[in-house]
């Protein structure tokens, strides 16, 4: 049985979860205090947790950053529920570690939606065990064993959710990726108004390539109302 932990100061929200999952049949955690919660959760060592953003003391971006460098903890999958929806406060958050977001107010349904596919995925072997063999297209090449990408002579290494996104892409070679499979496949599920989850990861994935690459915006094109498709051998300009 899944051990989840939620950390938020608003009591209400914070009963409502934990009732919610434990109905669904999750044994569940809680604490609305920051420091102490982080503490619990190097204690517990849940399979999952829920962190609320903005909170006294210390916000939810610094636990993040915490259990993502704790070595007992930096495997844990996080959810972060904020009131904050902003692209950049999103991308904020998946630079603590997070790995899905969830915008207050939420449907409770949604959340126990988004818990059960991030359980899944991380029982899951990760996509750089999964694939043993390098993968090379055009400038690109994707070393599954150090989460790296090489373009050329020059490489940098990507997060977990970097490197499966980067893969599906090059497993789509040339073709558009629409978000709505990006979801399914990288995250588990599909919801065609959880696009800004994509577009921060395809930003932040973006700008590692542009610092190994000679040109910016080079490699993955936005297909407009579609998708995404990358282009191992750079995007040509059109000429007017």
């Amino acid at each position: 049985m899944n051990k989840i932990f939620v950390l938020d100061d608003d009591i209400a929200i914070l009963e409502l979860i934990k009732v919610n999952l434990e109905l669904t049949g999750y044994i569940c955690k809680a604490s609305s205090d920051a420091v102490k919660g982080f503490q619990m959760i190097k204690q517990e060592m849940p399979d999952l947790i829920i962190l609320d953003v903005m909170m006294p003391e210390i916000d939810g971006y610094s636990i993040a950053l915490k259990v993502r460098q704790n070595e007992t903890t930096k495997d844990i999958p996080i959810i972060m529920l904020t009131a904050l929806g902003e692209l950049d406060d999103k991308l904020k958050g998946f630079n603590s570690g997070v790995d899905d977001y969830l915008t207050k107010p939420f449907e409770i349904e949604e959340l126990k939606a988004r818990v059960l596919a991030l359980l899944n995925r991380s029982r899951q072997t990760p996509e750089s065990l999964r694939y043993k063999e390098v993968l090379s297209l055009g400038d690109i090449t994707l070393i599954p064993e150090s989460y790296t990408v090489k373009i050329l002579n020059k490489e940098t290494k990507l997060t977990p959710i970097e490197f499966d996104i980067l893969n599906v892409l090059m497993q789509h070679n040339n073709s558009m990726v629409s978000s709505k499979q990006l979801l399914k496949e990288v995250w588990g599920y599909s919801d065609n108004e959880d696009v800004d989850t994509i577009r921060v990861h395809i930003r932040h994935l973006r700008s590692k390539l542009d610092k190994i690459s000679t040109e910016k915006n080079k490699y993955i094109e936005t297909i407009y109302g579609g998708g995404y498709r990358l282009v191992p051998d750079g995007i040509k300009l059109k000429m007017p």
